[in-house]
């Protein structure tokens, strides 16, 4: 069996729905900032259509920061060994994510490219890659730090021999103030182990992670 159908195979039997824990944060405390919030704009938060609006910003604050009360030992922490003779490269391509930019807490949407060499036959499913970046994604966010922190968990927790990650994304701060540049996106990579050392392993792993008809 491949290290793909291997992983596939994991990730069916290990479907489970996960939702946020809003017990981690502090709603009610949250809820009367976004009434501050309201009032120092010279809205009125008891109108009509702002009634419910700090309760919906609180819960939709504990989702997209959800991240920081988890750990990506979670998803990490559950390999699998899978002997081969050979050097199988794994890798996961386009996962979409959304973030928060810590400097304005405006969102920044894209896609992380993740590839990793197993060291000592050590795999995880594929889907616990794409909640690692998650886990990173749903916290106050540079994009720099993200590209950073994926490539550091898979690289510890996997112990794997080379680790490459790219993200590609958006960011509303810069589209919707200040130069309000719309189109333009930014591209971060991390390399981790044979990646870093070895620039012929390099090209080839971002020849494989480059997007469809595009460049990285």
């Amino acid at each position: 069996m491949s290290t793909v159908s291997l992983l596939r195979k994991i990730d069916e039997s290990e479907q489970v729905q996960e939702s946020p824990d809003h017990t981690a944060f502090d709603l009610p405390r949250l809820e009367r900032a976004v009434r501050e919030i309201l009032f120092a704009v010279g809205e009125d938060p008891d109108r009509d259509g702002l009634q419910d609006t700090p309760r919906r910003v609180a819960r939709a604050y504990a989702e997209l920061l959800s991240g920081l009360h988890e750990n990506p030992a979670r998803h990490l922490g559950r390999v699998f060994a899978h002997c081969t003779d050979s050097d199988d490269l794994v890798v996961v391509r386009d996962i979409e994510f959304s973030s928060v930019c810590e400097h304005h807490l405006l969102p920044f949407n894209g896609t992380a490219q993740v590839a990793y060499l197993p060291a000592k036959g050590r795999v995880v499913g594929l889907s616990k890659i794409a909640r690692t970046v998650d886990v990173f994604a749903r916290r106050p966010q540079l994009q720099e730090r993200l590209t950073a922190d994926i490539a550091n968990a898979i690289a510890r927790h996997l112990e794997a021999r080379a680790v490459a990650v790219v993200v590609r994304a958006e960011h509303l701060c810069l589209r919707m103030r200040g130069a309000a540049k719309r189109g333009a996106d930014m591209v971060t990579t991390a390399f981790r182990g044979e990646f870093a050392r070895n620039q012929a392993l390099r090209a080839e792993v971002l020849s494989l992670l480059r997007p469809q008809g595009g460049s990285c």
